[in-house]
């Protein structure tokens, strides 16, 4: 079985985990309410500062592993982008195929295919990070790829990066991603760059309020966050 998580060390923040391949697998929803201030809103909805949530049910794990690994890189001469539908709302990223080429198609591939379909962000962290892209929750594509990140790395609020275990080298990953929710995460630079957030950060920030704070770097989610659908563009 595979498990993938980023964990805090120490007093610094770092990464760590297992996967099959490369990818890996945290904690799984939870149903409890957060710990949010609510205002009025429709029956089937809470609101969140800057987003409004879905209520709605944790789905069943999917198929672990199985996807191809793609042969062709993206064009870095063109705008990619993924608009990803979740149960808060809205979130677009623009990737970058010139400083991870083999990172982003990987992604663009399993996003086209309908991996990330149903899938949720199992773990998030308050103050960190909010993490998803494991179908099983201890799982990932079934193969992995390598893009070192620059020395100078900086995983600060809204850039999207892969997760990857303690014991793979640098920039290693399958299909489990997060975004940055601090204002700088403090993370060495051993984690693939798949892009930013140029849309939708209130939602970013809406969902990383719905972490169990005593959880720790467990980040257990209070209720499930949904990844509904991932549409690809390019220009």
């Amino acid at each position: 079985m595979l498990s993938l998580a980023l964990c805090l060390v120490a007093l610094t923040l770092a990464a760590c985990g297992d996967d099959d391949s490369g990818s890996d697998g945290g904690s799984g929803s939870g149903e409890a309410s957060a710990d949010t201030e609510r205002t009025a809103k429709p029956k089937a909805e809470e609101q969140t500062e800057g987003a409004t949530c879905k209520k709605v049910k944790a789905p069943k794990p999917k198929p672990d592993g199985g996807a191809e690994k793609p042969q062709l890189k993206l064009d870095p001469a063109k705008i990619w982008e993924v608009d990803m539908t979740t149960s808060c709302g809205e979130i677009t990223i623009e990737l970058d195929p010139k400083t991870s080429p083999n990172t982003t198609a990987s992604f663009v591939s399993l996003a086209r295919s309908g991996f990330y379909d149903g899938t949720t962000f199992h773990r998030i962290v308050p103050g960190f990070v909010i993490q998803g892209g494991d179908p099983t929750g201890t799982g990932g594509p079934g193969y992995s790829v390598v893009d070192t990140p620059p020395s100078d790395a900086a995983y600060t609020e809204g850039v999207v990066a892969m997760a990857k275990t303690g014991a793979e080298a640098p920039g290693t990953s399958g299909s489990q991603f997060y975004i940055v929710t601090a204002s700088d995460a403090g993370l060495p630079p051993d984690y693939a760059l798949l892009g930013k957030v140029t849309g939708g950060l209130d939602v970013v920030l809406a969902i990383g309020e719905l972490g169990d704070a005593a959880s720790g770097e467990a980040g257990t989610p209070l209720r499930p966050v949904v990844i509904e659908g991932m549409k690809v563009r390019e220009s």
